[in-house]
């Protein structure tokens, strides 16, 4: 397809340093503070196996991270999902699962903006500065905070890829340094350690509960853990801004699933070493629970300033690479024609989707408003896991379709490209991502709720009618221009 003389394009300036921690940035936040704690709540029965679900919820993580690897090498693109599923199995499914995959991105990234607040509030706490700790209580100043840090990141997003990467490199450094205080506090420490200093602080002890291994709540747990691991696909988005992308995108993607599969699992051991997990249990009913929370009870306040901290930092590094995964999505649904045209423009100077840019940051500004007013965030929480199942499901499928739809870009492959090592783990992924979807949803339609709109399988399915009605339109119009749709969608985007 010839462009327009003079057209501006994204800048391929993101090295693997760069891609890796994109990914470890959207990676490595909320998930791994407060989910694996607050799992208690939500899968009552899980008990002392939340690490041995953890690790079994790294299982599709990196099957997945694997097709995005196979996918990358061979389609280099910016909106890496939607680009893979539209030319290795069907434009419709890729426009709908990435649509789904970015609505529920832009609620996460409202979500993360909003629960910052309080890791802010436990900082001036803890060094007794209670008026502001007060004053971050109130609706005002925290819808401000939340508001004010999620545009910073739309502003850090804007100004270009190389400001991008002198961001969120130090801040990835700085996530693992952080949370080293955390592994070494919590191994340092253990359970008598914690029962002592509550006994001092709280006149409490720990309280005595039961538990047995049952295979429906270790699945159920492994689901929700999953969440955890999202946000590689980040890198997958960036690919239109990669050097040397055929290498480098998928090595950032293994780097990325690596390093943080294994920060995880220190991570949440360590707590739970420190922690008994009947205290875990039975506060997560009471309120929410979170790694600085429970560790606070054994350490000096110095050192609870430094992993309140490494929490903030790990939440507030999120929202650039979230926002530049959400808004590349939009781009290149732009650049097929399937989105308004307007949203592909590019800014002279800085050269970012700029459009794209900031209405990823109007729908994340509705996710703060929705989490200000909502309960529970875990709605938020499966909403996105429903999402991600989805679209990993179809990156599998994409890797055994490729082939036979599109052989001129399966023949690019340089990530196994030998069907006979590939075929097989692609077939697994399908099987395991799937039978985790199966498992997400099951237990989503058959725990109590108040009404439909609070279970997540039914408003995924509310967004996916509306990217529906969006495509087809879209569709219509290309249509009715004369445009080929067949050979739009077997080439790749331009660059």
């Amino acid at each position: 397809m010839m462009e327009p003389a003079g057209r501006v394009t994204l800048a391929r300036e993101m090295g693997v340093l760069g891609l890796t921690a994109t990914g470890v940035c959207a990676m490595v936040g909320a998930g791994i503070n407060i989910i694996p704690f607050m799992i208690q709540r939500n899968v009552p029965g899980i008990g002392p196996y939340v690490l041995p679900a953890f690790l079994f919820a790294a299982l599709p993580a990196v099957l997945a991270g694997l097709a995005y690897a196979i996918l990358a090498s061979a389609m280099p693109r910016a909106g890496g999902s939607y680009v893979y599923a539209s030319r290795g199995l069907s434009p419709y499914l890729g426009f709908v699962a990435s649509f789904s995959q970015w609505f529920a991105l832009c609620i996460a990234i409202g979500v993360v903006s909003y629960v910052l607040v309080p890791f802010v509030r436990d900082i001036a706490m803890a060094v007794e500065w209670r008026g502001v700790a007060g004053a971050l209580e109130t609706g005002p100043v925290r819808l401000t905070i939340s508001l004010g840090v999620l545009w910073a990141a739309v502003a850090a997003n804007l100004r270009g890829i190389a400001f991008y990467q002198r961001l969120v490199v130090p801040l990835m450094f700085l996530t693992f340094a952080l949370g080293g205080v955390v592994i070494v506090a919590g191994f340092w420490f253990d359970a008598g350690d914690f029962s002592a200093a509550l006994m001092a602080r709280e006149s409490r002890a720990i309280p005595t509960l039961a538990s047995q291994f049952e295979l429906w709540p270790f699945l159920s747990a492994s689901a929700v853990l999953f969440a955890s691991f999202i946000g590689f696909d980040a890198i997958a988005q960036a690919g239109g801004e990669a050097r040397n992308p055929g290498r480098n995108l998928p090595l950032a993607i293994g780097l990325a699933v690596g390093l943080v599969a294994i920060f995880y699992l220190l991570f949440t051991a360590a707590v739970y070493h420190a922690v008994p997990w009947p205290y875990v249990a039975a506060e997560s009913l009471q309120r929410d629970v979170t790694a600085p929370g429970l560790l606070g009870y054994l350490l000096p306040p110095f050192w609870t300033v430094v992993i309140v901290s490494a929490a903030a930092v790990a939440l507030a590094k999120d929202l650039p690479a979230m926002l530049l995964a959400t808004s590349r999505l939009m781009f290149a649904w732009a650049e097929d024609g399937i989105f308004p045209r307007a949203v592909a423009a590019v800014h002279p100077r800085h050269r970012t989707p700029h459009v794209a840019v900031v209405a990823s940051g109007v729908m994340a500004t509705l996710g703060v408003f929705g989490s200000h007013l909502a309960g529970d965030f875990f709605l938020g929480v499966d909403i996105l896991v429903t999402a991600m199942l989805v679209n990993f499901l179809l990156m599998a499928v994409s890797v055994l379709t490729l082939p036979g739809r599109n052989p001129a870009l399966a023949r690019e492959i340089t990530v196994l490209p030998n069907p006979v090592h590939r075929v097989p783990l692609a077939v697994l992924a399908v099987l395991v991502i799937g039978g985790f979807l199966a498992v997400h949803t099951i237990k989503d339609l058959t725990t109590p709720a108040a009404a439909w709109y609070f279970r997540s399988t039914w408003l995924w399915a509310v967004v996916m009618a509306a990217g529906t009605l969006l495509y087809w339109r879209e569709v219509a119009k290309l249509t009715a221009a004369g445009v080929d749709l067949p050979a739009r969608f077997a080439a790749l985007p331009p660059e």
